[in-house]
């Protein structure tokens, strides 16, 4: 259409322009996403709510402010599941418009919210871990479980009232300004602002994990160089040094998947996208989908906590199965004696 040629038409705040982020132009695109979409939505809702049952189920781990930063991370990632699948999909795959600018905006700010509540999550994960490694002897003080909730509340309420910027007025439409090519109705300087505050997170993450790492190092070299044996506080450090590596590959997951979506956004601050790189982008974002199905994998094959409750949890079942399947069989017999006799 003629109106999608140009950044300025495509920039303006009509209803008719929306038709202009709908890059899906093939029916096989569109079964493509659709797939992708359900697969990786249906998993990551089942594994993160998996996720959730055994931190919460268990006394041990539900206490302990490590599993607390890890059950917000779930619960992001089975909202971002859910309203990122609905709104995709109805948006690229079905192609309805019958809604309202605020009505867009809104899912919008859920899809963000929800997401950038996840990479702070794994924030405060990573700097619950560089404190129990920097500081271990007072780790009990400074990371109380109250502090912990504290934490959540406020990142939960700051990634709220960010997402929500755009809903309450910093649009495109309300300011008159340039819109982005890869969102209806979202203002570049916003998109360039969620952008930075992104790379912030990920660049904090990483030097904590870097700090976490190097200090683990430190401690196996000095243990094998003095033959130290492995006491109670050694099996701690052990035990911390493990989810530290776990959450590295958290977070290696989380760049890879991230990192082609975050540079098409930054590509199209600075410069005009083609429809081919539009369509890419509109699969890339189903790498964000993946990031957090793959998030509970990595905690089941690493945490041994909750990988023992797992098991338990399946034995459980095993033994309500068998017996649930035993028991017909049960009253069948008892029935055939009733009737010989």
């Amino acid at each position: 259409m003629d109106i999608c040629k140009t950044h300025e038409n495509a920039s303006k705040c009509s209803a008719s322009t929306m038709e202009c982020f709908m890059v899906l132009s093939t029916q096989a695109q569109k079964i493509s996403i659709a797939t992708l979409c359900g697969l990786f939505g249906t998993l990551c809702i089942f594994e993160n709510s998996l996720v959730l049952y055994l931190i919460f189920s268990s006394p041990g781990t539900r206490k302990k402010p490590s599993y607390l930063f890890i059950s917000s991370l779930a619960l992001a990632d089975i909202l971002a599941s859910i309203i990122f699948v609905c709104s995709f999909v109805n948006f690229h795959v079905f192609n309805e418009t019958n809604f309202s600018k605020e009505m867009f905006l809104l899912q919008l700010g859920g899809v963000n919210t929800s997401f950038s509540a996840s990479l702070s999550s794994l924030l405060l994960t990573a700097l619950d871990r560089y404190i129990s490694i920097s500081r271990p002897s007072e780790y009990k003080l400074l990371m109380t479980r109250k502090r912990a909730w504290v934490a959540l509340g406020v990142l939960w309420v700051t990634c709220a009232t960010i997402a929500s910027l755009p809903l309450l007025g910093w649009n495109c439409c309300t300011l008159n300004s340039t819109c982005s090519e890869l969102f209806p109705f979202v203002d570049d300087n916003y998109l360039s602002s969620w952008i930075c505050l992104i790379m912030v997170l990920l660049g904090c993450i990483v030097y904590a994990y870097t700090h976490v790492l190097w200090r683990a190092h430190q401690h196996v070299a000095y243990m094998e160089k003095h033959h130290v044996q492995v006491g109670k506080q050694n099996t701690g450090m052990r035990m911390d040094v493990m989810l530290a590596k776990t959450l590295v590959m958290v977070l290696a997951v989380l760049v890879l998947c991230w990192s082609p979506v975050l540079v098409l956004m930054i590509y199209s601050i600075f410069a005009k996208l083609s429809n081919h790189l539009r369509k890419v982008f509109a699969f890339c974002s189903t790498l964000c989908l993946l990031n957090s199905m793959v998030n509970p994998i990595i905690y089941a094959l690493r945490s041994k906590e909750l990988s023992s409750s797992l098991r338990r949890v399946f034995s459980q079942f095993r033994r309500q199965l068998k017996a649930s399947e035993e028991s017909p069989e049960a009253e069948s017999s008892h029935k055939s004696s009733v009737i010989e006799t």
